[in-house]
């Protein structure tokens, strides 16, 4: 009989166990009707925005817990494979460029900030600096080409061709007036190293990985994109989620003046808040 009851309770375990393994990333509810939400992060400035956003979405029964990515690719594989509720690291167009690319179906819930893109180099000091055949380090990441191309433009080093969307932009739709050499793009989380070991006299930086190595995009930067950037950092989910409770407080909370002021305060204009 012992034996039995003994069984009866291991089985139970096992179904327990295996239920509680089969929720993955979808928004779980917990005690007093608390609802956990798992967000994936770059470290600066987007995990730092969630971790103070946390308190304001407890008092919602929101349990916001943060999981730092390292790069532009894991995050969204994590929430199109359901191991996130959603994810925050990333503007539209490259959102649009992984959904083409990926053969997937994730969405804006809502945009939060842009960070303005910068243009860095040790060797000169002012645009008018810049010499002719001067080599130009960009990143990997092929939605960010366009957007580089037009802050090289906006100070004269290059023209972009006529008719061509220069969002979409590449190498090869330009007049390179002053002869650059653009080098093999690389990883845009090996910027700031390169940066520092004057691997180029040009350097195209994200902001996020700009702060992380401790550059002030406001002091440092030869040229810096302005806040009419259209490369707004958005809450992205899959397709039918933004309409979720807890995803649509999330965003309400990111878009709040509280975290709109931690962001202009924190900051200094390296990181602009928005809001849809």
């Amino acid at each position: 009989m012992k034996r039995k009851i003994l069984s009866l309770i291991l089985a139970l375990s096992v179904i327990l166990a295996l239920a509680a393994c089969g929720n993955g990333g979808s928004a779980q509810s917990g005690t007093k009707g608390e609802t956990t939400l798992t967000v994936g992060a770059t470290a600066v400035p987007h995990a730092e925005i969630l971790k103070k956003a946390a308190p304001l979405l407890k008092k919602t029964n929101i349990n916001l817990k943060v999981k730092v990515f390292q790069d532009y690719v894991l995050p969204n594989k994590a929430l199109a494979a359901g191991q996130l509720d959603a994810n925050y690291f990333q503007h539209i167009p490259y959102l649009d460029l992984y959904n083409k690319e990926h053969h997937t179906d994730l969405v804006n819930a809502g945009k939060i900030h842009i960070e303005p893109f910068g243009i860095y180099s040790s060797k000169f000091k002012s645009v008018d600096d810049v010499k002719d055949g001067a080599t130009v380090q960009i990143s990997n990441n092929k939605a960010e080409q366009g957007r580089i191309l037009m802050l090289l433009e906006s100070k004269g080093l290059l023209k972009i061709k006529p008719g061509v969307d220069k969002m979409a932009a590449t190498l090869k739709d330009i007049e390179n007036k002053k002869h650059l050499k653009f080098l093999q793009p690389i990883d845009p989380a090996l910027l700031p190293k390169a940066y520092q070991h004057n691997a180029a006299d040009l350097f195209a930086i994200n902001t996020n990985f700009a702060l992380q190595a401790k550059l002030n995009p406001e002091k440092d930067a030869l040229i810096l994109e302005g806040g009419e950037s259209p490369y707004a950092n958005v809450v992205a989910v899959r397709k039918g989620d933004e309409k979720k409770k807890a995803i649509k407080e999330l965003v309400s909370v990111l878009q709040s003046k509280e975290i709109q002021d931690y962001i202009k305060t924190k900051y200094k204009g390296a990181v602009l808040p928005v809001s849809d």
